[in-house]
C-alpha cells in the first residue's frame, strides 16, 4: 500500500458544518460538501455589494463586476487556459448541451460523433438526440472486461468522417481514469474535435487543459467543493470565436439593431442574461480552498483511501466491485454489488447508521445495464475530508446489511 500523503483532515474537516453531525458523506460524486469559506464568500456578495455585473457604473456593480471577472480568472489559472477561454454556464449538463448544439448546427448528414459507453447521461443524450434530428451517425467505444476503455477499438472507430469524439475523463461509475492524451492523438490524427467531460476529475487531480491538448472541457463547482447552480465550459479560443452562441439575450451581444445583431467578445458572448453572480464567486472560493490544500496533495492522499478501501472491500464475501482493480488507474469513486441485495436496500440501510451512498444506474444506465450487466449498483466516492475510519465504518455497515439479508 502506498505511503500516506499526510494532510491535516482534522483540520479540514472543521470546514464543514454537516460533517459535525457524525455523517459518513460517501456521495462525492453526486455532490461535495460545500466549506464555510465558499458559503461566507457568497454571503459577503449578498450582504455588501449584491448588484448585476456589466450594467451599472455605481460602486456596488463595479465591485460585483470585478468579483466575477475574479472568478473567472480564478478558473482559468486552475486548468492553465486564458480567461477568455473560460464560459459560465449552469453546470456540467448545460456546457455539454452548448457544445451539442452550437457544433453539431455545422455538421453534415452522416457525419460521425464517437462517445464512450461509459458516458454519464449529460455526455450521451446532447448528442445523441441532435444526431437524430440532423441524421448524424453516434458510436461508441468499448469498455473491455477491467473497466477501461479499449483503445484499439477507439483506433477504429474514430475515422476521418468522425467531426467529434466526446469522452469522460473518468466514469462516475467505474472510477476508471481515461488515458486523454492517447485519445486526443487519435481524434485530432483525423481532425476530430475533442470535447472533455471533465466533472469528475477536476475535482481531484491537476488538471491542464494546454497539456491535454483537448478542444473543450466541462466541469462543476458543486463536485469541487463550490455550490450549485454554475458549471464551466473552457474551449480553445480560436474555436470559441467561430462557434455560433447557443443562448441569446442581454450582455452577449455588441450591437443589436431591428434587423439583425452582432456578438460580444469572449467569454460573454455565451453568457446571455444576468449569470449566477454569488455562484461564481462561490466557486472562485472553492478553487482558493483547494489550492491551499494542494491538488497533487489531494491526488496522493485519496489514491491512498481509495486502495485502502479496495483492500478492505474486496475481502468481503458475496461482494462484487466494479472497475480497475488498482487505484493508480481509478479515481476515488467505487460502485459495488451485494449478491443477492438490491442497492436501494444497500444504500437505505447504510443510512440508518449515517452512511450517505447511492444507489441506482447513476445517470449512466447505459454502462451499468447493459455494459455491466446490473439493474443498478451501490455506489462508494470519496473526497479529501474522508479518512480510512469512513471506510471500516462502511464495511462494518455493509456487514450489517448482509446480516439483514441472511447473506
Amino acid at each position: 500500500m502506498k505511503t500516506r500523503q499526510i494532510l491535516n483532515v482534522s483540520e479540514i474537516k472543521k470546514e464543514f458544518d454537516i460533517l459535525k453531525n457524525n455523517i459518513i458523506y460517501l456521495d462525492n460524486s453526486a455532490t461535495s460538501l460545500t466549506p464555510n469559506c465558499v458559503i461566507e464568500a457568497m454571503n459577503e456578495y449578498y450582504k455588501k455589494y449584491n448588484a448585476n455585473v456589466h450594467r451599472g457604473v455605481h460602486s456596488l456593480g463595479q465591485k460585483a463586476t470585478e468579483e466575477y471577472e475574479k472568478a473567472h480568472q480564478k478558473v482559468a489559472d486552475f486548468i492553465n487556459a486564458k480567461f477568455e477561454e473560460i464560459i459560465f454556464t449552469k453546470s456540467t449538463t448545460e456546457s455539454l448541451n452548448l457544445l451539442a448544439y452550437s457544433l453539431t448546427r455545422k455538421l453534415n448528414k452522416g457525419d460521425e460523433i464517437v462517445l464512450t459507453e461509459m458516458e454519464h447521461h449529460s455526455n450521451l443524450v446532447p448528442w445523441q438526440q441532435l444526431a437524430k434530428q440532423r441524421g448524424l451517425t453516434v458510436k461508441f467505444i468499448h469498455v473491455n472486461e477491467e473497466g477501461k476503455l479499449d483503445l484499439g477499438n477507439a483506433k477504429k472507430l474514430i475515422t476521418s468522417n468522425t467531426k467529434i469524439v466526446s469522452v469522460t475523463h473518468m466514469s462516475n461509475v467505474l472510477g476508471t481514469i481515461n488515458n486523454i492524451k492517447e485519445i486526443e492523438k487519435i481524434a485530432h490524427s483525423k481532425n476530430a474535435l475533442l470535447v472533455v467531460d471533465g466533472a469528475q476529475s477536476v475535482p481531484h487531480f491537476k488538471i491542464d487543459v494546454k497539456d491535454l491538448d483537448c478542444d473543450f472541457m466541462a466541469f462543476s463547482a458543486h463536485k469541487m467543493c463550490g455550490p450549485t447552480g454554475i458549471g464551466v465550459l473552457y474551449g480553445k479560443k480560436q474555436l470559441l470565436e467561430k462557434l455560433d452562441p447557443f443562448l441569446y439575450g442581454g450582455d452577449m451581444i455588441s450591437e443589436v439593431r431591428f434587423d439583425d445583431s452582432s456578438w460580444n467578445e469572449l467569454p460573454w458572448k455565451f453568457e446571455a442574461g444576468t449569470p449566477n453572480i454569488a455562484e461564481a464567486i462561490g466557486l472562485g472560493r472553492a478553487i482558493d480552498f483547494l489550492n491551499k490544500i494542494g491538488m497533487e496533495n489531494i491526488k496522493e492522499y485519496e489514491e491512498y483511501l481509495t486502495e485502502y478501501a479496495l483492500n478492505r472491500l474486496s475481502k468481503i464475501n458475496n461482494f462484487v466491485i466494479y472497475g480497475p482493480k488498482k487505484a493508480e488507474n481509478r479515481g476515488s469513486v467505487i460502485s459495488f454489488n451485494i449478491k443477492g441485495v438490491h442497492p436501494h436496500d444497500v444504500s437505505t440501510i447504510l443510512d440508518r447508521y449515517d452512511i450517505a451512498t447511492r444507489g441506482g444506474h447513476m445517470c449512466a444506465m447505459p454502462l451499468v445495464t447493459k455494459v455491466l450487466g446490473a439493474g443498478s449498483v451501490c455506489r462508494s466516492s470519496f473526497y479529501f475530508y474522508n479518512t480510512t475510519e469512513d471506510v471500516d465504518k462502511l464495511v462494518n455497515g455493509i456487514e450489517k446489511v448482509k446480516e439483514v439479508f441472511r447473506i
